[in-house]
């Protein structure tokens, strides 16, 4: 079965910000005027809950019995050959989850082998009850009961990344987690769909450790704050991912109403701190990876809880939360391609099973996606809860569209996110080579940050001619005190200067300032001071100007100009994945052929020289970025260079007197 979103996202250490932000975005909290703190729920909001929940537990998704769904599923191609797959793992071992594997990443900080076998066993599980519901014959049920058994004798159902004491694993505390509680609900899922085909000793065995694994630790989180991450409090992923798995397992499988109503209630009082993580304006500082992750989840629990209370509550229907699910369109730079920013690898695009949904939630009438969505739902997915929340409820599904748009709806000239420090231009023609541009502001705080205050990427078309390397594989180091020795995460791997031999620092007060935003028909410009970035004593003023023009297929001029108390050294980078050349002094090609793009530099006369260095580090992409960089000569008091990036068949260089090439 195809990997879910959640198993290629979960990669992170729960090193994330556990601080709490100062405002509740909504009435979601209902009557909490602040970021909730740790403890119950209200009791009125449980009974307000208990009131509005059905008497019965309900999970997503049809029961076995409802034979009708099933064979309607069972009609799919994609799932014809599901039987099969079920039918040759039948006749194979459970593969085992070792204590070797367990181990590496202590002895390591390596933790794609023990992953994949983690994720491997997953699918392995949802293969088996997929088709044993498709069928309704029984020839599954015992290697999946074979399955539940060995999963619930697992020491942990942790990842061994967040568990890096081993605390878990030698049975000290069971904590609630990103990948325990996406197999609780899994867990919870298929209980709900299998119903009494389970023998009495499998449903005693899943009762067991949910209520040991999922539901007590959830409870003594929120009321206590017991556990190695406080992560009701938080405001990035951790929040949404686990407050999902833990109360999506917990409406499909508590009989105790009012205990169902206490999770319902306890997500109700802390997921607007999850919230409170995106500004105003919907931007999600940890990129479109994570939004994919963490608002997925959201979406899914929303959804989980539209259906419990029969669509009374609608989560969706708040305005901050359209905004921040219009990130996920708007967002798009041109032609299917998204900024790169934070722990995001390169070609990420948006969940397309969650963005098609939500379009037709919101109305948006983005058919691409709205097709891709219906294209995706015939394959199957190792996510049983997803699969019930997106595609198996067909009912569900076709009712709780509202009415589309007339017009399919398209991305505007410019998408700006100036709370969160995003700006967008498009040259808004048909060229399918058209230039357009992606800015970073924002600060070095961010969640799953790097240090690229002021960084850029370029497009022609579809290529991304000057890019933003993405994420690096995720390792012990990655989020720890040596996290910006990588040169993919600090600004050495970003475009952006290096000012007096340093490069960015970290931290909140490392920012840009929004100096000037001017919009115009055919024109953009963006002013960010830089100077907050750089622990740069000598540092008067940094300022970066970025000036985007849609004539023909467009094209952009950024000017750096700086300025010291005494000389200091001065270098301007480009990054990209790009072949690279320097035709003549002051002149640069990246890429090649109709696609490419030229920079033509200036200096205001001042002698400078044109570097490259390959960045080093284990990245998603196929091949390292390629560091190209434009250093000032000698020290400066004062300091400008521009550069002008055109289609790579126009314009003539600029003479760039003094320019040289050093490899």
């Amino acid at each position: 079965m195809r990997k879910a979103a959640w198993k290629i996202l979960i990669h992170v250490l729960v090193a994330m910000m556990l601080c709490l932000t100062a405002s509740n975005r909504g009435a979601m909290a209902a009557g909490e005027g602040t970021a909730a703190r740790i403890g119950d729920p209200a009791a009125d909001r449980i009974a307000y809950w208990e009131n509005m929940i059905g008497d019965r537990p309900r999970g997503l998704g049809p029961v076995i019995g409802d034979r009708a769904t099933w064979e309607s599923i069972a009609k799919r191609p994609s799932y014809h050959a599901l039987v099969a797959e079920a039918e040759r793992l039948v006749s194979e071992p459970i593969p085992p989850l070792t204590d070797e594997l367990i181990l590496e990443y202590s002895k390591t900080g390596r933790r794609d082998a023990c992953q994949e076998r983690i994720f491997e066993r997953c699918s392995r599980f949802s293969t088996l009850v997929v088709a044993e519901c498709l069928e309704n014959k029984g020839r599954f049920l015992s290697a999946i009961e074979a399955m539940v058994e060995d999963q619930c004798g697992q020491r942990t159902w942790l990842f061994p990344a967040h568990d890096p004491h081993l605390t878990n694993y030698s049975g000290k505390i069971t904590e609630l987690d990103l990948l325990s509680s996406a197999m609780g609900w899994n867990l919870a899922t298929a209980a709900w769909w299998l119903g009494d085909k389970l023998s009495p000793g499998t449903r005693a065995l899943v009762d067991e450790n949910l209520e040991r694994r999922i539901f007590a630790p959830f409870e003594s989180q929120v009321r206590e704050g017991k556990g190695r991450v406080r992560w009701v409090l938080n405001t990035a992923n951790h929040n949404s991912v686990i407050m999902a798995g833990a109360v999506g397992a917990a409406m499909a499988h508590i009989e105790s109403k009012k205990r169902r109503a206490y999770f319902a209630a306890a997500a109700e009082k802390f997921m607007p701190n999850y919230l409170s993580g995106f500004t105003p304006d919907g931007y999600c500082a940890e990129g479109i990876g994570y939004w994919n992750y963490g608002f997925g989840r959201y979406t899914m629990l929303a959804e989980t809880l539209r259906q419990a209370t029969a669509g009374k509550i609608d989560w969706l229907k708040e305005e901050h939360v359209r905004a921040i699910a219009e990130f996920g369109w708007r967002s798009q730079i041109q032609l299917g391609v998204y900024p790169t920013y934070s722990d995001c690898s390169p070609h990420e695009q948006p969940d397309e099973v969650v963005l098609g949904f939500l379009s037709h939630r919101y109305g948006w009438n983005l058919r691409g996606w709205e097709q891709k969505w219906n294209e995706s739902s015939q394959v199957p997915s190792d996510d049983l809860f997803r699969l019930g929340i997106f595609d198996y409820q067909l009912a569900e599904r076709n009712a709780v569209g509202e009415k589309p748009r007339r017009e399919n709806a398209k991305l505007a000239i410019r998408d700006f996110f100036p709370e969160g420090g995003l700006f967008i231009c498009r040259s808004g023609n048909e060229n399918p080579r058209a230039l357009a541009v992606c800015i970073k502001g924002g600060h070095n705080a961010e969640p799953h940050n790097h240090n690229d205050v002021g960084s850029f990427m370029l497009l022609s078309g579809s290529k991304v001619v000057l890019a933003d390397p993405g994420a690096e594989l995720y390792t012990s180091r990655t989020f720890s005190s040596r996290r910006y020795e990588s040169d993919l995460l600090n600004s050495f791997g970003h475009s952006v200067p290096r000012v007096a031999g340093k490069l960015q620092s970290a931290g909140f007060e490392a920012k840009a300032i929004l100096q000037r935003r001017e919009e115009k028909k055919n024109q953009d410009t963006i002013v960010l001071d830089l100077a907050r970035a750089y622990d740069v004593p000598e540092l008067v003023r940094l300022e970066r100007t970025f000036v985007f023009n849609r004539s023909g297929r467009g094209s952009l001029k950024v000017v750096d100009e700086v300025e010291f108390l005494a000389p200091q050294t001065f270098e301007v980078a480009l990054i990209t994945f790009e072949p690279w050349e320097l035709e003549s002094a002051g002149r640069i090609r990246f890429g090649a052929g109709a696609d490419s793009v030229v920079a033509e530099v200036e200096t205001e006369g001042l002698p400078f020289r044109v570097t490259s260095s390959i960045i080093e580090g284990e990245s998603h992409a196929k091949e390292p970025p390629k560091r190209i960089a434009i250093v000032l000569d000698k020290p400066v008091s004062n300091g400008k260079i521009s550069i002008v990036f055109r289609e790579g068949a126009s314009g003539e260089g600029a003479s760039g007197e003094g320019a040289r090439s050093e490899e």
